[in-house]
């Protein structure tokens, strides 16, 4: 309870008010302060409140939890009362008894689970503590949270009591009950004389303070009080909490005072079944004919323990409520250091230095149990955030994509890392990144990483392109479990019969066979609807059991996180004891396995256990698609999975928050990080917030990608798209050769020619109905003639806007013109639309991909793709969205056509099925999905520092 406290101690801030002739005067029997009565209006009360906070939130209840240790009779019932009491008012209380063999160490691991659990606003450590062992219970006491420590007794929250911060500490229950029964009252506390009797940190010490910042006169009598009697005739206030049957006596008390009754004690009372009686530490009897108000005991303060205790676990609730609404961040931000030229991006990523993971976590609204954290810089956040934040509203959308680019790339990356800390650290608005996380092949082959770059970076840089939380160690892991699944299964059903296959797949064990869940779901699958192995007819054992795969069916390919060219076609099975099972195979590259697109488009831990159920790895020779559930390892995928599936927190170089999550090929699959992490992002950054992601490659590619086949499962609508182009690209586009000398010189009639490209690609956007904001990437060589010329055309192309940007020289100040217009254009109306109908055939819809998003003619699907249309439209396949697999160089299938090429045929050479991950992807032309290394890999600048453990020369 909020509660003002005097500007500075012991100033009077009220004229003391002589007591009421009501019962100051009159020689009559007090009035009786029934607990009974307060409480259930306390409850009542509390009761609406809890109502209020489901209403501001349905997913959430104020939770209690009372730990226990032992099995004493007295405790069990205040327990049950607490629980009882919670249970009326709407809180989720837990009983947590702990054996009374429990050791401190037990007890003080529960309290930390406890102070760690965000659906828990309040505990309660149950007095005494009845174990065998010898605890600590000041230590205890002091483990619980402060925060949660409805109880008030930990010394946080009595140092704030005794310095006056009523409003920001927990006040302990009993006086808590007390004041609010001395309020019912209708006396004003302020300027009354107050003697407490009893001075124990439960009831004693906190009612003197309480009372004292009430504006009361206090003194406190103990046992070695000298006149005891003659210090309470003083009290216009008395409560006695001294642990003696009777102790005060009706003559000591002054007329009319108010007599609040904290003691409980048992004493003889043959009358009774039990032979005794409860009675306060006041002689009730005497006293009522003196005091002008008292408490009986039992019914007084009693009930009031319970009520405050309730009370103050909702003032906990919603505290935790208040501080964690959506949207509603206190953030700090890193001031850049700004150096000309411009450094190297590993100089510039160790020049600043990163705020502590858990401290930007908190920042930005995720709680304690929902970080997992990976060192000081890097952490993994729980999916278990979605459920808390599912009420919330999201915030704006936006996709970053780009022109078609020249080898070199033209700065998607650091345009989106640029664009959120303009949005963030400039313009003070809650933003997120959402980014793929980078393969170690380019890191040591010849791209680099993809952390951005210059002054618009995610750092740690080598956290972030080596290894991170070794998520693609583990899709290589279960990639490349399935592969051996694969090639084991088809070695053993060629050696063993199907009896034999049967027994080994149900052992025998313990005399009894029994099926394994996942063989299970294949009997289901299979139609048979039994449990008992035993049962199965010979038919049906050899459905079950041989899943007969053609081995020139198989696609499930192995993947390994390095560029090697020589794993791109090998040969399998060469040693004597695969008995001549040979065949040939291939290596992929990690980011290409479809557990990858699985992980960047699942939307919840159930999800993608039944993806990668429905991952087909073959065909068998009856034509029926073999998946990873008949092959029964699914569910170990899963587990594989568990952790990757978690998206991973880190921050840029100005301190704004940014999810590194999946990095799925943007050839073969859909080349977008993950779906998990934009819809935990946008909860988190509130209505008023922004979401900013990177769609691989060119928009013909990456951008047609995220629309088509992301935005359909994940069900979120973007606000804005952003188109990076730079001066060189457009240049290319329109006729010159080299990008090396591209920059060089200016040259506004070979640039205008060029923009033909990027007015195809704001057209490529607007199919969607989405605003375009185009961001020209400026570099140092680039004019101002250029770069004015792009934005004119760009905006005559009917783009929202168009500016350029210095965010690679200046980090997010050189983007704030970015940022402002991508925040007008999320304002603007938006009328998203999907290019194509799934309902569609398989070759219409690549059709329209080729003729609106390309510019082509017509399709051409050559023998094997025409095959794989007529397969996957029998095998009932023919429903999911497409992703093209094509040069991300040119609009066309041909690297070397720049511009907007014009009258060309688009030819598919096959198509292949991701059934898991939920997409066909026909293949245009021939690619690699293993890159190779060149003659001077980056490897070669890449070393540790041994007495530092710096890594060195990582870009």
């Amino acid at each position: 309870m909020n509660r003002a406290r005097p500007t500075s101690p012991g100033e009077d801030q009220e004229t003391p008010e002589p007591l009421s002739t009501d019962y100051k005067a009159l020689n009559m029997s007090a009035q009786i302060i029934s607990g009974k009565e307060v409480s259930a209006q306390v409850r009542e009360r509390l009761k609406t409140d809890v109502e209020q906070m489901k209403l501001q939130d349905p997913n959430f209840t104020p939770g209690l939890v009372v730990l226990q240790v032992g099995d004493r009779d007295d405790s069990n019932l205040y327990i049950s009362m607490k629980l009882k009491a919670a249970a009326e008012i709407g809180i989720n209380a837990t009983h947590v008894r702990l054996p009374e063999t429990a050791t401190e160490e037990e007890v003080l691991h529960s309290i930390t689970e406890v102070n760690e659990n965000s659906s828990v606003h309040g505990l309660i450590v149950q007095l005494p503590l009845d174990s065998i062992h010898k605890i600590d219970t000041e230590k205890v006491t002091n483990a619980v949270a402060p925060e949660k420590d409805v109880d008030g007794l930990t010394s946080v929250n009595a140092g704030k009591l005794s310095r006056g911060d009523l409003g920001d500490c927990f006040i302990p229950c009993t006086p808590n009950g007390c004041m609010e029964l001395i309020r019912q009252t209708g006396v004003s506390v302020a300027g009354k004389k107050a003697v407490v009797i009893g001075r124990s940190k439960i009831v004693g010490a906190p009612m003197h303070d309480l009372l004292l910042w009430n504006n009361a006169t206090v003194t406190t009598c103990h046992s070695k009080t000298v006149d005891l009697p003659g210090e309470v005739s003083k009290a216009d206030i008395l409560v006695v909490g001294i642990g003696k049957a009777e102790m005060v006596k009706g003559e000591w008390i002054k007329k009319g005072a108010v007599v609040i009754d904290c003691g409980i004690n048992h004493i003889p009372d043959e009358t009774k079944a039990n032979g005794k009686r409860v009675v306060g530490d006041v002689d009730y009897a005497s006293a009522k004919d003196q005091a002008g108000f008292i408490t009986p005991v039992p019914g007084g303060v009693g009930p009031m323990t319970v009520a405050m205790l309730m009370s103050n676990t909702v003032l906990s609730a919603k505290r935790f409520l208040e501080s964690h609404q959506p949207g509603k961040w206190n953030i700090s931000y890193t001031k850049l250091n700004l150096q000309k030229p411009v450094p190297s991006d590993i100089v510039i990523s160790r020049s600043c230095v990163p705020k502590p993971i858990d401290c930007l976590a908190r920042e930005v609204g995720l709680l304690s149990d929902e970080v997992e954290l990976y060192g000081k810089t890097k952490a993994k956040v729980q999916l278990s955030i979605i459920k808390r934040l599912q009420a919330q509203p999201d915030g704006k959308y936006v996709v970053v994509t780009g022109i078609t680019p020249t080898p070199l790339g033209e700065g998607k990356s650091t345009t989106t890392i640029g664009l959120v800390q303009a949005l963030g650290a400039q313009m003070k608005l809650n933003v997120f990144a959402c980014v793929r996380q980078p393969s170690q092949g380019p890191t040591f082959g010849i791209k680099g990483g993809a952390a951005g770059g210059g002054y618009s970076q995610v750092i740690p840089m080598e956290e972030f392109n080596l290894h991170l939380t070794g998520d693609i160690h583990a899709i290589t892991a279960a990639n490349n479990l399935v592969a051996a699944a694969v090639d084991a299964r088809m070695f053993h059903e060629s050696t063993q019969s199907d009896k034999a296959l049967y027994n080994r797949l149900v052992p025998l064990i313990g005399g009894e066979r029994k099926f394994s869940p996942v063989q299970t779901n294949r009997l289901k699958k299979l139609g048979i609807e039994k449990t008992d192995p035993s049962t199965l007819t010979e038919e049906e054992i050899t459905r079950f059991a041989r899943l007969d795969m053609d081995p020139s069916s198989v696609t499930w390919q192995r993947v390994l996180d390095t560029n090697d060219r020589f794993l791109r076609k090998i040969t399998i099975g060469q040693s004597p004891t695969e008995k001549g099972h040979t065949r040939e195979a291939q290596f992929d590259i990690t980011v290409a396995s479809e557990i990858m697109a699985v992980l960047a488009l699942t939307s919840s831990l159930e999800d993608m256990r039944q993806r990668l159920a429905r991952m087909v790895v073959a065909t068998s020779r009856g034509g029926v698609p073999i998946t990873t559930e008949d092959l029964g390892v699914s569910g170990a995928l899963a587990v594989l999975m568990r952790d990757a599936i978690k998206p991973n927190l880190m921050q840029t170089l100005e301190g704004t928050p940014v999810f590194v999550h999946a990095g799925p090929f943007a050839n073969i699959a859909h080349g977008n990080s993950s779906i998990l992490a934009d819809k935990i992002a946008l909860k988190l950054v509130g209505p008023e917030g922004f979401v900013v992601t990177e769609a691989g490659f060119g928009a013909d590619i990456g951008m047609e990608k995220f629309f088509n086949i992301k935005c359909r499962y994940s069900g979120l609508r973007p606000h804005v798209v952003v188109l990076v182009a730079t001066v060189r690209a457009l240049k290319m586009h329109g006729g010159g050769q080299t990008v090396s000398l591209l920059e060089f010189p200016s040259n506004l009639e070979l640039l205008e020619k060029g923009c033909s490209n990027m007015r195809k690609q704001i057209e490529n956007a607007q199919h969607f109905g989405v605003p375009v904001v185009v961001a020209v990437n400026a570099f140092k060589t680039d004019t101002e003639a250029e770069l004015d010329l792009v934005c004119r055309v760009a905006k005559a192309a009917g783009a929202f806007d168009a500016v350029h940007c210095s965010h690679w020289a200046e980090g997010g100040a050189g983007a704030v013109a970015l940022g402002q217009a991508v925040k007008r254009a999320s304002e603007a109306p938006s009328q998203f639309k999907f290019l194509y109908d799934l309902e569609l055939p398989i070759a219409d819809k690549i059709r329209i991909i080729a003729q609106k998003i390309y510019g082509a003619d017509d399709i051409e699907l050559l023998p094997e793709a025409q095959h794989k249309v007529e397969l996957y439209t029998k095998q009932g396949f023919s429903k999911l969205p497409i992703c093209m697999a094509k040069t991300h160089l040119s609009l066309s299938h041909e690297a070397d056509k720049k511009g907007v090429p014009t009258g060309f045929v688009l030819p598919i050479r096959d198509i292949r099925a991701s059934v898991g991950s939920g997409f066909l992807f026909p293949l245009v032309g021939t690619m690699p999905t293993i890159p190779g290394l060149p003659t001077r890999p980056c490897f070669y600048d890449i070393d540790l520092d041994p007495e530092t453990e710096q890594v060195n020369g990582l870009f």
